[in-house]
Order: structure tokens, then sequence, then C-alpha cells
């Protein structure tokens, strides 16, 4: 590999970045949420699960909300989860 070709380890973080950057919203707490998320889960992540997870920060803010404060249930039995998931990562 020459100097110029960025290695995996560079590409996971500019896509981490990238990630974050996405995941950014209006609600504090949403940020705080989907950054638990990534600190402690991301990297350990199976592709499958990345894939929901995308699917997740792609929903409208108000939906994700009423589903983290346990309003309402996604109806998707994958997103379900993965809320279920991300409300009980430990503060």
């Amino acid at each position: 590999m020459n100097d110029s070709t960025p290695s995996s380890s560079d590409r996971d973080s500019v896509d981490l970045q990238r990630l974050r950057w996405r995941c950014r919203r209006g609600m504090r707490e949403l940020d705080q949420l989907f950054g638990r998320y990534l600190d402690r889960v991301w990297g350990d992540a199976s592709p499958a699960d990345r894939v929901v997870f995308e699917r997740l920060i792609a929903c409208e803010d108000d939906r994700l909300w009423r589903w983290f404060l346990g309003d309402d249930i996604p109806d998707d039995p994958d997103l379900h989860a993965l809320v279920d998931r991300i409300r009980a990562l430990p503060i």
C-alpha cells in the first residue's frame, strides 16, 4: 500500500465522522441517544445492524422522539428492536 491510499481504519474514522454528522438533530436528547449508540455499539455492530441504524436516522425527528419516549413503536420490527436497544444503553 502506498502512502496516499487510506487505511481501513482511516476510512472507518471518516465514515464514523460522516455518520455522526448525519445523527445531529434539532433535539439534544436525540443527539445524545445516537451519540451513545455510536460510541458504544457501532464499532462492533454487524453490517446488517449498521444498515438498520442508518434507516433509523433517516426517520423524521418527531417520529423518532415518540419512539424513544415509548409513546409509539415502529411498525418495522428491526427498527423497533434497535430503538429498544438504544433506549436500554446506560447513561
